[in-house]
């Protein structure tokens, strides 16, 4: 089976990249993505913990982007890591001054927090900076930070660095890699038709079709699209680890390594849009 949206401790997850292996083979997985937030830190050791579970690891990212002023999402595939490198390093950055303008929107708002230490190459979030707030007290759990001060245009939000879709998907592909819109039913900045279509215009070639937010009939629609504009379909559970609070405050109710049970057939069609790209 595949999974081709996973997060680790790298970004906003809460499973080191060892941890996320060993829980996707025993899970059924058989290809597994690390998709991190900004950055591709998680990639050697997932490799390292791949070898001892017979499973293949599919390199990725999930990269942030902005479109009518909302976070729009693009995973990429198969990236060559030395051309990415430095690009993301930037993008890292920015992450930290992001970071750093919703601690300083939160000290004036008399919500006082240090943001949380983050190890080298790991990209800093809102639910760092929401369990920050837990543990200063400020809020009882992670979902009452975001509903109060994180979510999206709250008091302390603070949008992304502006980077456009078309920058995204031009930087991922001179790079090698295949952009994928991930979870397009989660965006809130404009119709999915028309904002796909904008995406495809821009270069896109592929669109995460299964995801645990995506009901059946949106499932289809997506299909659908991607048999019209030739797009790959790819799907992930987007697993976090064992954290039931944070997918109840993204709208999924749990979510499940392998809980979409997609098949490896999935997987060649993307390395062969990869080597194309090489």
């Amino acid at each position: 089976m595949l999974e081709l949206h996973c997060h680790t401790t790298y970004s906003d997850g809460t499973l080191t990249p060892t941890e996320l292996v060993a829980a996707a083979a025993s899970s059924g997985v058989r290809a597994l993505a690390v998709t991190d937030h900004d950055t591709m830190s998680g990639w050697d050791e997932a490799f390292a913990a791949a070898s001892l579970h017979g499973i293949e690891i599919v390199p990725g990212l999930e990269l942030s982007t902005v479109h009518n002023g909302r976070s729009l999402h693009i995973l990429g595939f198969y990236p060559d890591a030395n051309k990415l490198r430095v690009p993301l390093n930037d993008r890292l950055e920015g992450r930290f001054r992001r970071s750093q303008e919703m601690v300083e929107k939160l000290a004036a708002l008399g919500y006082a927090i240090e943001l949380p230490a983050t190890s080298p190459g790991m990209a800093p979030g809102r639910p760092h900076i929401a369990s920050a707030l837990v543990k200063a007290g400020h809020a009882k759990s992670s979902r009452e930070a975001f509903d109060r001060w994180l979510r999206d245009d709250g008091p302390a939000y603070v949008h992304y660095e502006k980077f456009s879709i078309a920058q995204g998907i031009d930087l991922l592909k001179s790079c090698g890699a295949v952009p994928v819109w991930a979870h397009p039913y989660l965006f809130r900045g404009g119709a999915v038709e028309e904002v796909l279509k904008e995406l495809v215009n821009a270069g896109l070639m592929g669109v995460e079709v299964y995801h645990p937010s995506h009901s059946s009939s949106q499932i289809q629609k997506l299909k659908d699209w991607c048999l019209e504009y030739g797009l790959l379909v790819t799907g992930g559970s987007d697993y976090h680890g064992p954290d039931p609070e944070r997918n109840e405050r993204k709208g999924v109710e749990s979510t499940q390594l392998n809980m979409l049970h997609l098949p490896l057939e999935l997987l060649e069609p993307i390395k062969v849009a990869a080597a194309s790209l090489k």
